[in-house]
């Protein structure tokens, strides 16, 4: 019995299937990663912490002093397979069946395939994931949805990558040696013991995207586990290519180191954009001058936005690694035309600015915006499958644009405080039903996008922020519009499924993060132990 191996213990449920994937030599994989890296991993996370603190008594943020000389010298990255060389689109999204095999057929170049921002980690969820992947990569996955429609593989798919969760997150259903298993290692080594060998004998890889990374002492423990696995299943080092999305202000300050400790495994950076948004409130929450208006104001032709993807683009060329851009989150309307031709208007102009930056491919959240993000970089790119000569010589990026917050005739408007509370609201609730990425006004809302909902409100209340007319938003405003998208959310959803669903909970959560004195780091914990709560755990 798996339950009998030394130090592990699996509290989630365990029908057959799921033995599939928990095999007793999985399990020991795990348990050794988790044993050898723990350690580190907890010692990061209380650095983030420390820097935190710094960061609130004043500390600002520069590039590494005692790292110059990595910034200076002349190296590269070590080389990127055959067939992540052309990623002019990618599509994300969780890695439930059916969104799987629309991914894969989708078009676009790449799939990372999400454990994270759009994915609830219901047990549920996270080894039907893993088995939904096993199948994909061995062209055995197929669905049947209630309506009696069928999905399969067409014959050629996008390169698939693969999302685990970030450092911060734990898996509450297994423990070793008496402490929960960290969420990344679960994630990453149960999908890379059963399926590196099958994915390089197919003329792939296994292939990962690292998220929610601080600084490069993060990005080295990645490549230190990235070793250890390898090791451990015989299989050669720089086999595993990685892209590190850049999505925390520290980390934009340490690009070429990420690079650098990562080189013999990393395929490139990627800008996202919505956790970086999210990091610049979270890391600078205690000042006044870093209040951000309306998140739809927010765009990537802002000054700092613009400041962090040249920086990218310039740093990824001259290491000759892909610079990837951000998620676009509209998703298209099945009724509304006007809504799909403002959708794609807007999304054609985001990837032409990219293209023009001189990125080497983007993503999206759906499939019919796979056609529509393919047009502009068709346009730079040609047969060319990235452009690398790009190399922004003249561009110098400073400490101060990358930190300056400041957004020439920008404003917090109600609309934008009503938003933030309906959608925070609305997204915590799919999440705790299980949905972890969830279509809200023609957007797709995943964790990422949830967490500057829930941040800027918190923002413009402890800061007293005041709205393009001059209305102060206090405690007292926000609870006015609160009961008032409370009533807008029982009217659109209904009665039965507001009294059915989580709304409670969800609100309650949401308000809790919002009101209280303290800023915490990620909704998602707090959300994680209300998911736990409610599950059936076999003990």
């Amino acid at each position: 019995m798996i339950h009998s191996i030394h130090g592990v213990e699996i509290l989630g449920e365990m029908p057959p299937h799921y033995e599939e994937i928990l095999t007793e030599d999985a399990i020991v994989f795990i348990r050794d990663l988790h044993r050898m890296f723990n350690k580190q991993r907890k010692q990061l996370l209380q650095k983030r912490k420390d820097l935190q603190e710094e960061i609130n008594q004043g500390k600002k943020l520069n590039f590494l002093d005692n790292k110059a000389a990595i910034r200076d010298i002349d190296w590269v990255v070590s080389p990127i397979p055959a067939d992540l060389q052309d990623r002019r689109t990618e599509i994300t999204g969780p890695v439930d069946r059916r969104m799987i095999i629309n991914a894969l057929n989708s078009g676009a170049k790449v799939f990372m395939a999400d454990f994270e921002d759009a994915n609830t980690p219901s047990w549920q969820n996270l080894l039907d994931g893993q088995i939904n992947l096993r199948d994909a990569i061995r062209k055995q996955i197929d669905f049947t949805a209630d309506n009696g429609k069928h999905y399969a593989l067409k014959e050629f798919v996008a390169v698939l990558k693969v999302r685990p969760r970030g450092w911060h997150m734990e898996e509450h259903h297994v423990f070793i040696d008496g402490t929960p298993i960290s969420a990344s290692i679960f994630d990453f080594g149960l999908y890379f013991f059963h399926n590196a060998w099958e994915l390089v004998k197919r003329g792939s890889g296994p292939y990962f995207y690292l998220p929610k990374l601080e600084n490069h002492q993060e990005a080295q423990l990645w490549n230190d586990i990235f070793l250890a696995a390898q090791e451990a299943i015989e299989m050669p080092k720089a086999t595993i290519k990685a892209t590190v999305l850049i999505e925390t202000i520290t980390a934009a300050f340490e690009m070429n180191e990420i690079l650098y400790v990562l080189r013999e495994h990393i395929a490139g950076l990627n800008a996202g954009r919505w956790d970086y948004i999210f990091s610049c409130i979270k890391k600078f929450h205690k000042f006044s001058n870093c209040v951000l208006p309306d998140r739809s104001q927010v765009t990537m032709s802002v000054p700092f936005m613009r400041a962090y993807a040249k920086l990218l683009v310039k740093t990824c060329h001259k290491r000759k690694a892909h610079a990837i851009g951000g998620m676009s989150a509209y998703i298209p309307s099945r009724k509304d035309e006007s809504i799909n031709k403002l959708a794609f208007e807007k999304v054609n102009a985001d990837k032409e600015l990219e293209a023009s930056t001189g990125f080497d491919g983007t993503w999206v959240a759906h499939p019919d915006l796979v056609p529509v993000a393919l047009q502009p970089f068709n346009k730079v790119l040609r047969e060319n499958p990235h452009q690398k000569h790009v190399l922004l010589e003249n561009e110098i990026i400073t400490a101060e644009e990358l930190t300056n917050f400041n957004i020439p005739d920008a404003c917090i408007t109600e609309a934008g405080i009503r938003m933030n509370i309906q959608v925070g609201i609305l997204y915590i609730e799919s999440w705790l039903r299980g949905i972890g990425a969830a279509a809200i006004h023609n957007l797709m809302e995943d964790a990422a996008t949830a967490e500057i909902s829930r941040a800027q409100l918190w923002q413009w209340l402890h800061h007293r922020a005041k709205t393009y007319y001059g209305v102060t938003i206090d405690i007292s405003l926000y609870k006015f519009f609160l009961a008032d998208e409370i009533q807008k959310i029982k009217d659109m959803v209904g009665e039965d499924n507001y009294f059915n669903g989580r709304f409670f909970d969800a609100i309650n959560l949401f308000d809790k993060l919002v009101t209280q004195k303290k800023f915490d780091l990620f909704l998602t914990t707090e959300a994680y132990s209300t998911l736990i709560a409610t599950e059936e755990v076999e003990i």
